[in-house]
Order: C-alpha cells, then structure tokens, then sequence
C-alpha cells in the first residue's frame, strides 16, 4: 500500500501565493497530481475558507468558482481528525512549538503513515517529520482548459506569505 498524499491549505492557497516561484510551484503540484488520489483534512478546508471570506465579496466571486471546479476534479477525500491524531499530535514531543492545527494535522499525517505536502516553510522546516515542500516547477504548466480560465479569473486573489 503506497503512503498516503496529505495536502494542506497553504499548498492548496499557495496557487494564489503573492510569490510567483511558490504560486508556480503549487499550481504544478495540483496540475500534476489531479487524478492523484490524496487527502485533505476537513479542518484544512476550512482554513481556506477562512482565509477567503474575510476578504471583499468581489474577490471571492473571482475566486470560488476555480475552487468549487478544482475540488470537483481532484481525487481528495476530506476525512475530520480523531482522537488518535490528537493523541499522536500533542504526544510527539518531535511537534512541540507548533500551532494546535498543524499538531492535529501531523498526527493525522503520522497515524496514516503519509506525507504532508505543504508550502509553509515553518512546517518544512522541521527535520525529522514526513513533510515535503513546494518543488521549483519547470514551466507553468496548464490546468485542462476551463479549470484554467477559471483559475486565471480566480488570481484577482493574491494571497501574502504570511498567511500561507
């Protein structure tokens, strides 16, 4: 059994990264791996979400449509965390300084034996965890075409580096 793809929100929100490199490289990540079959937690999800609606109501009419499509396509399952991923997360003393949600979300990821895959540097810049970063693309490479236009729409959302 291959190790479980587990995304987060700052490589599913890092497609809008204000750096160009990190927006190119996520994109590729997720144009690559469409039929890839990955998990995103529920509570990852819901920190996109978050991030979203606290801004303009016009920015997020350019951008939902994109997500609603992209989550369509992509072979993500969105289970919520249990009480073994909270057990692995606060217990590990391997997660220690890290926030409430990314302790959830690496015990998640260790309990399934995967790896998270992520843009936030705070995360890959721990040793010793099963944690992969953002990869330098070589070109940009395409969404299939109507995925495209709407991400194209959708980059009237610019999101900063720190809150990725």
């Amino acid at each position: 059994m291959a190790a479980e793809i587990v995304i987060d929100a700052a490589l599913f929100m890092g497609m809008h990264a204000a750096e160009e490199s990190a927006r190119l490289a996520c994109k590729s990540f997720f144009t690559s791996n469409l039929a890839t079959p990955m998990l995103m937690p529920l509570e990852q999800v819901g920190l996109c979400d978050d991030l979203i609606w606290r801004l303009p109501r016009d920015t997020q009419d350019a951008y939902y449509p994109f997500m609603d499509n992209l989550h369509s396509l992509l072979c993500v399952e969105r289970p919520g965390y249990g009480r073994g991923d909270a057990e692995i997360g606060f217990g590990s003393a391997a997660l220690d300084g890290l926030p409430d949600h990314e302790r959830l979300l690496l015990g998640f990821v260790l309990r399934k034996g995967g790896t998270l895959h992520t843009a936030s540097p705070r995360l890959t810049g721990r040793t010793g965890l099963p944690v992969r970063g953002i990869e330098t693309p070589g070109a940009d490479r395409a969404f299939p075409k109507t995925l495209e236009t709407l991400y194209e729409q959708s980059l009237k959302l610019t999101v900063p580096a720190a809150d990725l």
